[in-house]
């Protein structure tokens, strides 16, 4: 008996809405449907890509910009952006609500979900691998985005790349390629991270020092800083920083010239600074790790690693209503498990064996056959510096730097959350001071009062959805 051929990828949806925003009603079409990502040299797909399109009416004789976002993880769906920051609908608990900051005022919205997240899939376990790496996460994207505009005819719209987290860079990477293609990116947001950026001479060094003021922040929140640090983040982060500069910096540089006396008391003011003890920090180093303040600056339990306000385990907000509202309000009717929101044991697997989460697999590499071993060594090496996060194997990809001297009139918007672990508003600031042009002219940054998922703050919300809006009109020319 032959074989079936494979079923015709569905049709788009498309849907007519409308809200108010700000007193004024905004009509939009919703369409979800998938991408089929193939093989340039057989046509054949490999993958899949799911995506919610928002678009609004332009104004006449106008281009709207079409912003094209998605999360990081690696191995999440962009389903937390969506349905909590950026689009025309979010979710309170089990309802879904008028998005006041919704970001499509300014900009048709493209929501995208990466293979093996929400209903992206590859066409088997084999091709999953293509999409599974940094190298290949960049390269499937670069085409979801290419394939999207080229089939709606959007190749005059100006295009914004905007991604969180590890989805930063690879919003950066994307940008770029898209760029070599002759594609009209104007805009590029990087969301809770700054990879792609240049780098300046001993940046280690000095973002360490200037981080201080990101642990003081905290420390402040827990109420472990003396009184004479302020009441408010920007007071107590002022003073870190300009004792990090002028005092701690310093130290650094010569700490191997250091008398026994000056690195203690070296050690007890920087405690001071970040709301420890003189006993946590190292006399010989004169350094912690993230993990150990995560540790210890709280009320006895370790802290979330994206959030420095909540205590692990933390569970995120609900987001089932959302996935309802894809089935049921937007009409696609998939009965695929949304990966990333609903269990993956939902769903069937052959013989019972169910897919490990992506994140898990993840091959974090930007070059092609790496080896487990290398990987595992990059991994290693990584973990010895005690940073949060991942190490991959392999050098940087052209990012947003390389973007922006193919295209100087590229803008750039970083945004991070000042009790976002994994970030450091200060060490943004810091960066903002080193650059050069034409990366000085294209990169604003914002320091929000949030965490790494900067929409769950309400007024870090409003003011991140400002900052959209603007980086849209400028991309629009405005």
């Amino acid at each position: 008996m032959s074989a079936l051929p494979a079923a015709a990828e569905p049709a788009p949806v498309v849907t007519t809405h409308r809200i108010q925003v700000a007193g004024r009603p905004l009509a939009y079409t919703a369409e979800a449907g998938r991408v089929p990502i193939r093989d340039v040299q057989t046509g054949e797909p490999l993958g899949h890509v799911f995506y919610v399109a928002y678009r609004a009416p332009a104004a006449p004789g106008t281009v709207r910009p079409i912003t094209f976002i998605w999360n990081g993880g690696p191995g999440l769906p962009a389903a937390s952006l969506h349905f909590e920051g950026a689009g025309p609908r979010r979710v309170e608990g089990d309802r879904l609500v008028d998005n006041a900051d919704t970001w499509l005022t300014d900009s048709d919205l493209v929501f995208m979900d990466p293979v093996a997240t929400g209903f992206s899939r590859a066409v088997s376990p084999e091709a999953q691998k293509a999409f599974t790496s940094w190298v290949g996460d960049v390269a499937a994207t670069t085409e979801f985005v290419r394939a999207w505009v080229l089939r709606h005819g959007a190749e005059d719209a100006p295009l914004v790349i905007a991604g969180q987290s590890y989805g930063s860079g690879r919003a950066g990477g994307v940008a770029y390629q898209l760029l070599k293609r002759g594609m009209k990116v104007r805009g590029l947001a990087l969301i809770s991270n700054t990879t792609g950026l240049p780098d300046y001479p001993e940046r280690a060094l000095i973002a360490q020092a200037m981080h201080t003021a990101d642990y003081a922040v905290a420390a402040l929140y827990f109420k472990k800083l003396p009184p004479e640090f302020g009441a408010t983040p920007d007071a107590a982060r002022a003073i870190a920083e300009r004792w990090a500069r002028e005092t701690y910096l310093p130290a650094l540089r010569r700490i191997d010239q250091l008398t026994a006396t000056e690195r203690t008391t070296m050690a007890a003011d920087l405690a001071r600074h970040i709301g420890l003890q003189p006993a946590d920090i190292d006399p010989r180093t004169l350094k912690i790790t993230q993990g150990y303040f995560l540790g210890h600056i709280g009320s006895g339990k370790r802290l979330y690693y994206s959030d420095y306000r909540f205590e692990e385990p933390y569970k995120a907000p609900p987001l089932a209503r959302g996935i309802r509202y894809l089935r049921h309000d937007l009409g696609y009717a998939s009965d695929l498990p949304y990966f990333g929101v609903e269990p993956i044991e939902d769903g069937f697997a052959p013989d019972g064996v169910y897919p490990k989460p992506i994140n898990s697999t993840w091959t974090h590499s930007t070059v092609y056959g790496a080896t487990p071993e290398q990987i595992a060594q990059a991994q290693a090496a990584f973990a010895k510096l005690g940073a949060i996060g991942m190490g991959k194997f392999g050098p940087n990809l052209p990012g947003a730097a390389e973007a922006i001297s193919l295209s100087p009139g590229l803008k750039v918007l970083v945004a991070h959350g000042a009790y976002d672990p994994l970030g450091g508003c200060s060490m943004d600031a810091e960066l903002g001071r080193q650059l050069t042009s034409p990366h000085r002219e294209a990169v604003t940054f914002r320091c929000y009062l949030s965490g790494h998922a900067i929409y769950r703050d309400a007024p870090a919300r409003a003011q991140f959805a400002t900052d959209m809006r603007a980086l849209a009109r400028r991309a629009s020319g405005e």
